[in-house]
């Protein structure tokens, strides 16, 4: 049933309504809500696993990597393949109105509309743009047993540590910051219905990614 749930919302957003996750499980809509009381429950579920193993991931890239930009390049490569950054939960991802100044901290939210929104659309009134905006709060240090439920906090601090290493060695643009670099990971992996397809434009998108990401030398 978890597994249904990472498909339905990696591929529709949390909006995705419960029934959709019992069909692809093949059960009953009952059935869900005697293991998951609510969407809440289980949205938060598939989010704290998620954020979970993007930070295990962002620690690997870390340990096992000793030049900055192969450490931060190994975690983009490694969290975009698995598919995680789909599923990266409301307080990391939110959408902000263009223009705003700095964002307001966010409240949890169980269910947003939309899984990774467009980085411009138009807005309800008065043909404003919108932007995805994330929101990045980069604690210190996270001790044990002090973190948000979700994780993302413990996530925050550790991209931010691969991206603090390569801004200091210079291999990283000085305006990159870790809402950039998730951003990254939530959009470089669309979601296709052949899976060889998508590892192919994931791997393509990500590349010029990267090159945008990576500083270089001064005419």
């Amino acid at each position: 049933m978890l597994r249904a749930a990472r498909e339905v919302f990696g591929e529709l957003g949390y909006g995705a309504p419960m029934e959709d996750v019992a069909r692809r499980a093949r059960v009953g809509v009952g059935t869900v809500y005697r293991r998951f009381p609510s969407k809440d429950v289980l949205v938060r579920r598939i989010a704290e696993e998620e954020t979970a193993r993007l930070t295990e991931q962002a620690r690997t890239a870390l340990g096992q990597e000793e030049e900055p930009w192969s450490a931060l390049s190994r975690f983009l490569r490694t969290s975009v393949a698995s598919g995680a950054g789909r599923l990266l939960p409301p307080q990391v991802l939110r959408v902000g109105v263009e223009g705003e100044s700095a964002p307001e901290p966010v409240a949890p939210v169980a269910a947003p509309q939309a899984r990774v929104p467009q980085q411009r659309q138009p807005g309800a009134a008065g043909g404003q743009l919108h932007e995805l905006r994330l929101v990045e709060q980069r604690p210190a240090s996270v001790p044990e047993g002090q973190r948000d439920g979700s994780g993302a906090a413990a996530l925050l601090e550790v991209v931010g540590r691969l991206v603090d290493r390569a801004r200091a060695a210079g291999e990283l643009r000085p305006d990159v910051t870790v809402a950039d670099v998730l951003l990254v990971i939530a959009t470089a992996a669309p979601s296709l219905p052949d899976a060889a397809q998508q590892a192919a434009a994931s791997s393509r998108l990500l590349d010029i990614l990267l090159e945008g990401l990576r500083s270089r030398p001064a005419a």
